[in-house]
């Protein structure tokens, strides 16, 4: 169902089916309602309502070393989530705890932009 209010990011990826598989990795489905047409277009979501768009970029469009683009995932699973990824966290070997209250760890996607994934510290 697409919510009625809020803002999905569309992120340029030089393949649909690595990235889609990248994202499967931190729980985001392919939503079942798309049309079989949007072959250069991927609607993916999570259980807990994050959202995210994939589109096909143009040849040259997308250069992974100078990648401008970055998300944020919030989720309730952040350990797991660190280990299922275990050696692509960038900086640390697992989630950190920040100065703004949050556990948090950084990936970069298969076109190079920066995943960040956190939850809030539990007092």
């Amino acid at each position: 169902m697409t919510p009625c209010s809020g803002l999905v990011a569309i992120l340029p990826c030089r393949d649909l089916d690595v990235s889609e598989r990248f994202y499967a990795r931190l729980g985001f489905t392919r939503d079942p309602g798309q049309a079989a047409w949007q072959d250069g277009y991927r609607m993916l979501s999570r259980p807990d309502g994050a959202r995210l768009h994939l589109r096909q970029a143009e040849d040259g469009g997308v250069v992974p070393e100078r990648n401008p683009f970055g998300l944020y995932l919030y989720a309730e699973d952040v350990e797991a989530l660190a280990a299922a990824f275990a050696g692509e966290i960038i900086g640390t070997d697992g989630p950190a705890a920040t100065g703004w209250g949050m556990l948090e760890f950084a990936l970069s996607d298969p076109d190079g932009a920066l995943v960040r994934v956190g939850q809030p510290l539990r007092a």
